[in-house]
């Protein structure tokens, strides 16, 4: 029988190969990097908010137990550690199952297009992938899209398009879209970072270690809403404690004068000049000449190579409705958001799933407990189980914020998501806390 493809051999991607085996199933992840979990070794660096108890998956943790293997139990990982102490160990009791630089550059059905209704469903999926060797094609069962959002970072223009210079800037090495590791090169130096997250708030939370050092060094804090609102998180409310503590000591950089805000700035341009960069937004304002741009907007799905695969995807965030309904920052940003499942992710192509990061689309409100408890569900769904597929099994945590992250400008109106009867929702953007 053909396998069950994966694409994606980040946590999600390893813990759903995990869970088919549990179930007597055949898993191929296919990774387009060269190790497990790449994306998450680029961001090695940073410290997780999540302990190590919810970072890991239960099918995963009983697969591991099986080769001798014991599961940290206490502390924050930096991403390097959740790589080298669980992922590594993870994919190599997976073995083989695991092909490297294997990128998926499309899945259709076998003799099928997308526009073809007739005898669809009883063909396998053909997944085509580029290897070292050159391009190969895959027949599969089923097939989990666990790929994330890492490779497709939203730019800092603030129309969803990248400003103008914004390339340039980026190809200079003057702009990234990675939490940076703050050390020398940032001391005496002005750095802009844009975002409104806590990607963002862990690099301010870093570079004022920095300006604490060196006086001379400057920062300045963009945000395209006009008021903070909740950018400095729920503090001692949140119930994940590293969270909340994250966004205090953000707020207290900028309470101390080491960091400056420019709120309601909507960046339009990104001049190069003479070796730095000038920041412009839509209504003219200009900041000083800065030496690095920190852009941490959140990201997006890429779909491209799911062109023909039929996907049902909300038109703002792209992103399952269910989903979509659950986690719109346009409407609320208030309650624990629900954990999703097979019924939650499932799209008109049949056992088609896209889950992880990937699956919240835009929205900035991802946790790696989620993506656990959705693919825990949806391999229940492709082994028949559907009282497992139904069954929730997780509770998140809250995080002690309300508001609508979407609002911009506008003052929260009464009878929204933050009257008594609301509660307030989940938001972690990738990578900080995944």
């Amino acid at each position: 029988m053909n396998p069950v493809v994966i694409i994606g051999a980040g946590p999600q991607g390893l813990a759903a190969a995990a869970h088919l085996m549990e179930r007597g199933m055949e898993p191929l992840v296919l990774e387009a990097g060269r190790q497990p979990a790449a994306a998450v070794d680029e961001w090695g660096h940073v410290r997780l908010f999540s302990p190590w108890p919810e970072l890991i998956d239960g099918a995963s943790r009983r697969l591991l137990e099986g080769t001798g293997w014991s599961a940290p139990d206490q502390g924050y990982p930096t991403g390097a550690q959740w790589v080298s102490e669980y992922l590594e160990p993870l994919a190599a009791a997976l073995g083989d199952r695991v092909r490297y630089s294997a990128r998926v550059v499309g899945v259709g059905r076998k003799g099928r297009d997308l526009s073809v209704d007739s005898g669809r469903e009883d063909q396998p999926f053909t997944v085509h992938i580029e290897t070292p060797n050159g391009e190969e094609r895959v027949e599969a069962r089923a097939v989990i899209d666990a790929s994330g959002t890492w490779s497709t970072p939203n730019p800092a223009g603030a129309d969803g398009l990248p400003a103008v210079g914004e390339r340039d800037a980026a190809t200079g090495g003057i702009l990234t879209y990675r939490i940076p590791e703050a050390d020398s090169r940032y001391a005496g130096r002005h750095t802009v970072v844009i975002g409104n997250g806590h990607s963002a708030a862990t690099t301010i939370a870093n570079l004022a270690r920095v300006a604490r050092r060196d006086p001379t060094t400057r920062i300045t804090w963009v945000l395209r809403r006009g008021q903070v609102g909740d950018t400095f998180g729920g503090g001692q409310a949140d119930e994940l404690p590293e969270r909340g503590a994250l966004g205090q000591r953000a707020k207290r950089a900028v309470e101390s004068g080491l960091v400056q805000l420019a709120t309601g700035f909507r960046t339009e341009r990104i001049d190069l000049v003479d070796g730095s960069v000038i920041v412009s937004a839509e209504d003219g304002r200009r900041l000083d000449r800065a030496d690095h741009v920190v852009v941490l907007t959140g990201f997006r799905p890429d779909h491209t190579f799911l062109s023909e695969v039929r996907l049902d995807l909300d038109v703002r965030l792209q992103a399952p409705p269910r989903v979509a309904t659950e986690v719109d920052p346009n409407i609320h940003s208030c309650g624990s958001v629900a954990a999703t499942g097979a019924a939650d992710l499932a799209h008109p192509e049949p056992e088609f799933y896209i889950v992880g990061a990937k699956s919240y689309g835009r929205a900035p409100t991802f946790l790696t407990l989620t993506g656990f408890e959705q693919v825990r569900s949806v391999v229940a769904q492709l082994a028949g189980d559907e009282e497992a597929a139904q069954r929730v099994e997780l509770e998140l945590p809250d995080t002690g914020v309300c508001g609508g992250a979407g609002l911009f400008d506008e003052p929260e109106q009464g009878g929204g998501c933050c009257t008594p009867a609301a509660q307030p929702i989940t938001l972690e953007p990738a990578p900080a806390g995944r």
